[in-house]
């Protein structure tokens, strides 16, 4: 696949450089270029211009196995306004000396940098993220929050922290990039932009990152939804039901018909599910121990965590550690809220994790 890019034209455009890393996410790359192709085309004049290199050769597969023919190299690229660093699954582990040498120069320039989902780890590995606001892909946050405690990590659409940003990638990268556009050339230019994207309404970074919770289309009650991010919130000490209750000013009765009604499971399974794949998460994205990643997703005991993850992942919580992400040829995300509930209706032996030896509390 070859892609060609616009070479900066005038000094006067707005020029952005894409820095993208192996198994990067193709369609937040070509949405977020769209959008400035589409505000060229609405302009009399060339507004926004582009380049997209990498530190891993100029021939790249993207997530999708499909591979990108890029045309320039990291020290060819122009001086640019911002610089939006890609990266996806595998990006936890991606370290590259010489692209966060690039990043600190171009910082010191003063252009904007700009991590999109994973491109949070090389950002940070650069050193250009301390004390800042940031998020990530939701299902990474719990991940990258520890390994960088020294970054506020928070779960929205995008931040924009003086000159460094960050983006949770996907279609959130253009909302980002509306806004950014609307900075420049205003709020009524970028909302023509969206109408020719049939992208509205325009989101502000502060938007929330997920709106069904694994339920398709379906609207989720707004007291189950409430219940679910206490949850999500009291990972490492999980809350029990009647206090989730009394925090909701709800009875506990309410509360597990509503939630059984809108969810398909009880509280305490939903809870269960949360805090594995938290763990799911810290295997992966952290160097912590089993012991200790069990404590951090709200486990009493080592033994239960085990069962439970054994139970409903299919191997041991060191097996999954292993496996990801040099021996997979493309990764998956196990434990979907779906899958989850497939599990408890269809009899399956995964079905027992729910039901795991309690801890005693």
């Amino acid at each position: 696949m070859q892609l060609d890019f616009l070479p900066p034209q005038e000094r006067g455009q707005i020029h952005s450089v894409f820095v993208v890393v192996p198994r990067f996410n193709l369609t937040t790359l070509i949405t977020m270029i769209e959008t400035m192709r589409i505000g060229n085309y609405l302009s009399s004049e060339r507004l926004f211009s582009w380049e997209v290199t990498s530190f891993d050769g100029l021939n790249l597969s993207a997530s999708n196995g499909v591979r990108v023919q890029l045309d320039i190299e990291p020290e060819q690229t122009a001086p640019a306004d911002q610089v939006f660093v890609l990266a996806s699954w595998g990006g936890e582990h991606y370290q590259n000396k010489a692209l966060a040498s690039w990043l600190r120069k171009r910082a010191r320039r003063g252009e904007r940098i700009c991590a999109v989902e994973l491109g949070c780890y090389l950002v940070a590995r650069a050193g250009l993220m301390d004390g800042k606001e940031a998020t990530t892909h939701w299902s990474w946050i719990n991940g990258f929050q520890e390994k960088f405690d020294q970054i506020s990590v928070v779960e929205q659409l995008f931040t924009i922290d003086g000159r460094i940003m960050t983006c949770a990638g996907g279609m959130a990268g253009v909302d980002l990039m509306l806004r950014l556009i609307e900075q420049s050339h205003g709020a009524s230019f970028s909302g023509e932009i969206a109408d020719q994207m049939l992208h509205n309404p325009i989101r502000k970074g502060s938007s929330s990152q997920r709106r069904t919770m694994g339920r398709g289309t379906e609207s989720i009650l707004p007291l189950v939804r409430q219940a679910m991010t206490l949850i999500e919130r009291n990972i490492e000490e999980p809350l029990t039901v009647p206090q989730i209750a009394a925090a909701l000013d709800v009875s506990q009765r309410q509360l597990e018909r509503q939630f059984k009604k809108h969810v398909g499971c009880t509280v305490v399974q939903f809870g269960l599910l949360r805090r594995l794949q938290n763990a799911r998460v810290l295997l992966i994205a952290t160097e912590l121990s089993v012991r200790e990643i069990a404590t951090a997703s709200g486990f009493n005991t080592l033994s239960h965590f085990s069962y439970s993850f054994s139970k409903f992942f299919g191997r041991r919580p060191s097996e999954y550690r292993e496996a990801w992400p040099s021996n997979e040829t493309a990764p998956t995300w196990p434990g979907t809220l779906s899958d989850f509930l497939h599990a408890l209706n269809s009899g399956d032996k995964r079905s027992k994790a729910p039901l795991a030896p309690p801890e005693g509390r």
